[in-house]
């Protein structure tokens, strides 16, 4: 994939409008109307008179390709494809301070629209658009729209459908989506790199998360897509660690999960390395099971298969690792229906990723009562271009595990002996970017996770 030219184009938001407006008519049966979104608004800090951090709202990035601009407007019309966006007009006091703002021409040249207006204008031209027909809807998101916007002129207004059309057919990424995600995933590969290189002489976590944030600001990624976990030792088993401030030496693994975003569109890798430049021998035993998992699970990807059968192929291959390693006991199929590898795997494989780090269109069931299944993130068949990180772990939890050790039902199969010599390893989880196509799949992450490799970078050979 040649990034920089793929993304040497514009964002491909007209073709984002056709498949929303097809979604709509297919939905509601309503053959035109105007599709109405609103980017994200200006505001102060509480108390205060900086700004709230910017980050433009998902719908109207994924209809405009506008990600760095506020209080900025978008109208497409169904009937006849045309889009407009509106955008601040100029206001002599905010350019003493802040410079002049984006042009009506420097917008249409960026942004893959038909006109650029002021947003002066808008009301002016939704009544127009609401009079053009005799029998006109216009749809919008519920609670995105501001107070000074009038749908003067339309027979009817749904408030329902559109968001629920973008989220979905965001699921499926075009060529442009995928190179945005690529590119997140080369700047973030390096960042992890060079944590990798400096975590032997590091102190303290927050010293890598302060390197990984540096290199992604070199490369001008100013925006993580979520807040880096960066956890040594037993910290790593919590899952979504954000204290990034322990201590380091003595301890064995670190598990490093951070990715920026470019341009609104995320990267999420994971990858755990022992801290002195060589695994132990239960660290790497561990490794070795997550990362069958995670390769077995990634050669298991194409267009139509279940994600459920794939996150029920990780916990499988968890089980056999356990078994052999004697911190599981017992018949492999008793355990899985006992459902106590969750002890050891209580997460989701993984989730859509796109414009956010946990992408829309999953339709997730936090209310199973399965244990194995209730926090995976997509319960559906993957569809060809969506993109999916496969993230297997196995965590050696206290709060976890304790009560499962404490009912008869798992204890059974569980020996508290074995399972003693591994809580320092404090949890390995493998995590890369995969885009889903026809045949199989595209792994969008190229960061080193083979074990002997990662001692060599470490150790620096």
């Amino acid at each position: 994939m040649d990034v920089t030219k793929i993304l040497a184009a514009k964002y491909p938001a007209k073709a984002h409008a056709a498949r929303v407006a097809a979604y709509i008519r297919a939905k509601t049966g309503v053959t035109d109307g105007v599709l109405y979104v609103e980017g994200q608004a200006s505001g102060l800090l509480e108390d205060c008179d900086e700004p709230v951090p910017f980050r433009q709202r998902r719908a109207f990035m994924y209809l405009s390709g506008l990600d760095d601009v506020a209080d900025s407007y978008l109208v497409h019309d169904m009937a006849t494809a045309h889009t407009t966006l509106f955008i601040p007009p100029v206001d002599p006091e905010e350019v003493i301070w802040s410079g002049l703002p984006l042009s009506a021409d420097d917008a249409l040249a960026r942004c893959d629209v038909d006109a650029v207006l002021p947003a002066t204008e808008l009301n002016a031209t939704l009544a127009r658009l609401g009079a053009a027909a005799a029998k006109n809807t216009v749809f919008a998101i519920a609670d995105r729209v501001a107070p000074h916007v009038s749908f003067l002129g339309f027979d009817a207004t749904d408030f329902a459908v559109l968001g629920e059309a973008v989220d979905e057919c965001r699921v499926v990424k075009d060529e442009y989506e995928v190179a945005l995600i690529r590119q997140a995933n080369m700047i973030s590969e390096a960042a992890h790199q060079a944590v990798m290189r400096n975590v032997r002489a590091a102190k303290n976590e927050y010293e890598l998360e302060a390197l990984f944030l540096g290199e992604c600001h070199k490369k001008n990624a100013k925006f993580q897509a979520y807040p880096s976990i960066v956890a040594s030792g037993r910290s790593a088993a919590t899952l979504h660690y954000v204290h990034n401030n322990k201590e380091m030496p003595g301890k064995d693994l670190l598990l490093l999960d951070a990715g920026c975003e470019w341009k609104l569109y995320a990267s999420d890798i994971t990858r755990t390395f022992p801290i002195s430049g060589k695994f132990t021998k239960e660290s790497r035993a561990v490794y070795d099971i997550v990362l069958k998992m995670q390769l077995d699970c990634i050669a298991m990807l194409k267009e139509g298969v279940a994600w459920d059968d794939v996150h029920l192929l990780a916990h499988k291959i968890a089980i056999d690792g356990l078994l052999a390693l004697g911190v599981l006991k017992g018949d492999k199929e008793e355990i899985l229906k006992a459902r106590t590898s969750a002890a050891f795997l209580p997460h989701g494989l993984g989730h859509y990723l796109g414009m956010d780090t946990h992408d829309t269109g999953g339709h997730p069931n936090y209310a199973d009562p399965d244990p194995l299944f209730r926090f995976l993130r997509v319960r559906r068949n993957l569809p060809a271009n969506s993109v999916i990180t496969v993230e297997p772990g196995i965590y050696f939890c206290d709060f976890i595990i304790r009560p499962y050790l404490k009912d008869p039902k798992h204890a059974q199969f569980i020996d508290e002996k074995v399972l003693d010599k591994y809580w320092d390893v404090g949890g390995v989880r493998i995590e890369d970017n995969i885009l889903v196509t026809k045949d199989g799949s595209v792994n969008l992450t190229d960061c080193p996770k083979d074990p002997e490799e990662l001692e060599k970078i470490i150790m620096g050979a």
